[in-house]
């Protein structure tokens, strides 16, 4: 099996002690689990990717959203992140597989199964898996890597998208 560990969305904006009071991860607990992943993945010679949720450098989007701004240290991957690769990549909307580039690394890497680990479970993780089904490319979820602070309703109707595409909790 040719796997690749994809690490998503663990950035300063979320997880530093100065992030907006909406993202409430417990960082400490998450980035030790994420950083056991990275060593568990490489030890065992699977690539680790890094993906960064990256929101364009507008006036508007500096006020409405005022996180993973381009260009900013808040976009930046977390400080307390164990960085074991070159592979990072950006993408603007939640689904990591719309860049072209990290797909033509699948494709040229010929990894069958996609593990996703990182920010949000019912966000962007979701949004990857889901994208990685829609290309026929397996992904599973790796639970102790991940996180919400999505209400307990959400995460259910996630869960029940991720169940009838077939993506498992690992």
């Amino acid at each position: 099996m040719n796997t690749a560990l994809l690490v998503i969305d663990m950035q300063n904006d979320y997880l530093c002690e100065k992030r907006k009071k909406i993202f409430s991860y417990d960082s400490q607990q998450l980035t030790a689990s994420v950083n056991e992943l990275i060593h568990q993945y490489e030890n065992a010679g699977c690539d680790v990717i890094y993906i960064r949720h990256i929101i364009q450098n507008l006036p508007t989007n500096r006020l409405l959203f005022g996180y993973s701004i381009a260009g900013t240290e808040g976009a930046e991957l977390y400080s307390g992140l164990d960085i074991v690769s070159d592979y990072c990549f950006d993408k603007l909307v939640g689904d990591a597989l719309s860049n072209k580039k990290l797909r033509a690394l699948i494709a040229e890497k010929g990894y069958d199964t996609l593990h996703l680990c990182g920010l949000d479970e019912c966000g962007c993780v979701t949004s990857t898996a889901l994208g990685a089904a829609k290309r026929g490319i397996k992904a599973e979820i790796v639970r102790s890597g991940t996180a919400t602070v999505f209400p307990e309703k959400k995460v259910a109707k996630a869960h029940e998208r991720l169940k009838k595409a077939n993506i498992a909790f690992i």
